[in-house]
């Protein structure tokens, strides 16, 4: 515990007294020993995570762990309504806690004390190669495709997603085809909309975050799919910086996080780039205005 600066002037007596009360607190509240990298999951959200530990953030934790010569242990909870309370936050009477971090959250959110980001990534734009749109390297390219080929185009996106913002300001509403951003289905994953309808041509494009583009894109065999990732806009913001999250209060763990984030920095940004993840800089967010 560290006393506030005014304290530091009482007499030496008195600052004795305190110093000794200060290292009695220091030691109550020291946290304990970890015995595993315990991490917060959603067990069926690929590629991020899932219970056979076969996504990014699995992979990473594996890293982790390995450095930290501690095994790895996951408690599962769906990554929809409520999922910090649930995990991170969640804590029976008399129990611990069951996880102690989770490895992916948007930078400056408030619900965990957020480390310093790891990668940038940005929403995409897939679509199947040979079918009129191989000439699409962005956004911009996409919105001059002739009107009369704009307006037959299906395009899947998840409600309430910066897609969606897209669409409205480029009058393209109509060919929007929305999907459930909540799903109360176990089974359903983010993936789908692309391993699933547009795979089968039931969407002729989509526009998802980029580390699912990416995944999805590398699943699909047939036909095979292009992505195209999207810079911001003013009004819509595709490119977001990715972080960890602990639980607030936890200062030391959360730089020792940001320790192992800096130490195994190219561990991670091979881990990502072999899940297909498209990595942005800087130049994709909105010019500021």
């Amino acid at each position: 515990m560290t006393l506030p600066g005014p304290h530091r002037c009482m007499l030496a007596a008195a600052g004795i007294a305190l110093a000794a009360l200060a290292a009695g607190v220091a030691a109550q509240d020291a946290p304990a020993k970890r015995t595993a990298l315990r991490v917060c999951q959603d067990p069926n959200n690929l590629p991020f995570s899932n219970v056979k530990g076969e996504g990014i953030e699995n992979r990473i934790a594996e890293v982790f762990g390995k450095s930290l010569s501690l095994p790895v242990t996951y408690y599962s909870f769906p990554q929809r309504l409520a999922f910090i309370r649930n995990t991170l936050r969640f804590k029976l009477p008399g129990q611990d806690y069951p996880c102690d971090i989770v490895i992916g959250v948007p930078a400056g959110y408030d619900q965990v004390s957020v480390t310093k980001p790891y990668y940038r990534s940005t929403y995409a734009l897939v679509f199947p190669k040979g079918k009129g749109l191989d000439k699409v390297a962005s956004g911009e390219d996409f919105l001059k495709l002739d009107p009369a080929q704009l307006a037959k185009l299906r395009i899947g996106i998840y409600d309430r997603s910066p897609a969606s913002a897209w669409l409205v300001k480029h009058s393209l509403v109509e060919q929007g085809v929305p999907y459930q951003v909540m799903n109360a289905d176990p089974a359903q994953y983010p993936g789908e909309i692309i391993e699933k309808d547009l795979a089968a041509g039931k969407i002729d494009v989509a526009i998802v975050w980029g580390p699912i583009a990416g995944y999805y894109a590398q699943r699909v065999k047939s036909p095979p799919l292009a992505v195209v990732p999207l810079k911001s806009e003013p009004g819509v913001q595709f490119d977001y910086q990715i972080a960890m999250g602990v639980r607030y209060g936890e200062r030391e763990w959360k730089q020792q996080v940001e320790g192992l984030i800096e130490s195994n920095r190219s561990q991670i940004e091979a881990i990502l780039k072999e899940y297909g993840v498209p990595l942005v800089d800087a130049s994709y967010a909105a010019p500021k205005q």
